[in-house]
């Protein structure tokens, strides 16, 4: 069984179930969306598998003598200490292979917290396996990646995070199109500004199960801006 610490939007609300229906999985298990289009099945296979989200603290195993109830607590308790920073207004962009929502502007209040989530939830993590640092591809990795992985059991994170909310798996969108669904689906929520309401505890059962929505968490007050509606 592996964690996550995740933002997602909260379940119910317009960006969490647009996504959803691109998706063709909702990862609150409270509605069934629609199956996402024939011709994009292939791309969004792996991100529906996670859920919709940005990743705060990766998928770990938990460390032995730790329990998923003392994990949830720390989280509650991270959270109940803490404003939401803003996200600030999202654009669509292509990282490497796969697009994702990305802030037009880096905000520094979600790269602090990213990195308090880091080192918070590390000692609830269990080391990686052989196995599992090989998935990570440490020779594809630069030198700060690899030693983050060696550390922190994730490549990037702190000087390596870009906060993202994945939409597809690795495409090849040579002709546009797959760029041009995406902006039409989404243009109502491109261009306004968010803040982060809270994070979210995810879990998988198993390696071969995705990964669901277990608690929420809200951070203490949020800051003047639009929650993600």
């Amino acid at each position: 069984m592996r964690y996550a610490v995740y933002y997602t939007p909260p379940s119910g609300t317009a960006l969490a179930l647009a996504a959803a229906d691109w998706l063709g999985r909702d990862a609150f298990g409270e509605r069934v969306p629609r199956a996402p289009d024939a011709r994009h099945g292939a791309i969004v296979a792996e991100p529906a598998r996670y859920g919709f989200h940005a990743t705060l603290k990766a998928p770990f195993r938990l460390a032995e003598g730790q329990t998923a109830e003392a994990l949830d607590h720390a989280l509650a308790t991270f959270c109940a200490v803490r404003s939401g920073p803003r996200i600030g207004s999202l654009a669509l962009a292509r990282l490497g292979s796969f697009f994702a929502f990305v802030p037009e502007t880096p905000d520094a209040g979600i790269a602090a917290l990213e990195a308090d989530a880091v080192e918070r939830f590390e000692p609830f993590r269990a080391p990686l396996t052989e196995a599992e640092t090989a998935r990570r591809r440490p020779d594809r990795l630069n030198g700060r990646q690899r030693d983050h992985l060696a550390q922190w059991g994730y490549p990037h994170v702190l000087d390596q995070f870009r906060f993202h909310m994945t939409l597809t798996g690795p495409c090849d969108d040579t002709n546009g199109s797959i760029e041009a669904e995406l902006t039409a689906r989404f243009a109502g929520f491109l261009g306004r500004a968010y803040v982060l309401e809270g994070l979210a505890l995810f879990v998988q059962p198993d390696p071969d199960a995705p990964f669901r929505f277990h608690r929420y968490h809200s951070f203490a007050a949020e800051a003047a801006s639009e929650p993600a509606t």
